[in-house]
């Protein structure tokens, strides 16, 4: 999915986001690739203090923020403030 369209927001916006609770459609390989790129910007987030890019759909459309991440689960991303992405409404978290 194309990312480059994303609104980009600053991360302290999350909190006030709501995602629908449908899954976006992607393939095995796509989450595959989220969820190593997950566990990598949480690694450098905690240990280098790096920050990534999360794309992802809430009930709006597109949109992306800088952050880092300070752990995940199966459902969430959890980013700073205890503010949550629900990882089934992530497209990608890239490096910039």
């Amino acid at each position: 999915m194309p990312t480059t369209n994303a609104r980009i927001i600053p991360k302290e916006q999350v909190s006030s986001l709501r995602f629908p609770r449908q899954p976006l459609m992607l393939s095995e390989s796509e989450r595959k690739g989220i969820l190593q790129n997950m566990a990598e910007a949480t690694r450098l987030g905690n240990v280098e203090h790096g920050k990534c890019r999360i794309s992802f759909y809430d009930d709006e459309g597109l949109k992306a923020v800088e952050t880092t991440i300070w752990t995940f689960d199966p459902e969430n991303i959890v980013l700073k403030y205890g503010m949550t992405i629900p990882v089934s409404r992530v497209v990608s978290v890239d490096f910039p």
